[in-house]
Formats: C-alpha cells, structure tokens, sequence
C-alpha cells in the first residue's frame, strides 16, 4: 500500500498547474486505427492549464492524439492522451494533455500555487 500512495503522490507533485472540477462542453475529434475520424461531444470533468479529464466512448488509444473543441469558444487545441482511467457509465475517463500551451483555453484564471493558504488567519495567537 505505501507504494501506491508514494506513486499517487509523485503523480501529484508533478502536475504543473492547478485542477478544477469544471464542466465545459467539448468535442473530440479522434482518429482510431483504420477508421474515419470520430466526433464525440462530451464535457470535462476537471480542467487545467495544460488540458482536461474528459469521459469518451471506448477505445482509447494510450498515447493516442485527439483535437479538442471548447463548444463555447469555437477554440480547438490539439491534445494527446495522457491517462487512459476506470470506465464511468459506458464511458472511459481519459486524461488529454495539449500539445502547444494554452493557458487562456478555458477562459478561466486558475488560483496560485498557494491558494489554500489565502484567507487563512495567519495571526498569531494573542495572549490573555
């Protein structure tokens, strides 16, 4: 069991920004081995500022490259498929990464770094 907490761990101390739980609606435009390209509307289910946790119909290709559509925008970013997760009501959680930074995609300021700690009391206790 302690290696897998020290994998979870690793795994978040890596990501480079903050995630949200946010739904936007998207499509995905896929191409599977030997196939016409696929277009999947779906919505996030977590956003940062390097791409999305989205749920798509099975296969996922590992690895596999994909072009994400923010339905509200009309922006589309290139994307490859970084996590391939448990399948959710027919549906596979996949994890995409874009391929060019685009930091204003979602149209959304991310909190700092340290944004658990704003608002906190930092005072030090007075003495009675």
């Amino acid at each position: 069991m302690p290696q897998i907490e020290l994998t979870t761990n690793r795994k978040i101390a890596q990501r480079r920004s903050q995630r949200l739980l946010l739904r936007v609606p998207v499509q995905a435009e896929r191409h599977l081995k030997g196939g016409q390209p696929k277009n999947e509307d779906t919505e996030t289910l977590a956003v940062n500022a390097h791409g999305a946790l989205i749920l798509l119909v099975p296969p996922v290709e590992e690895d596999g490259q994909l072009s994400l559509t923010n339905k509200k925008t009309g922006e589309t970013q290139a994307c490859k498929v970084v996590y391939v997760g448990p399948v959710e009501s027919g549906k596979i959680q996949v994890g995409v990464e874009f391929l060019q930074p685009s930091p204003q995609f979602w149209r959304i300021v991310f909190p700092p770094e340290d944004w658990a700690n704003v608002g906190k009391d930092t005072r030090s206790p007075t003495k009675a």
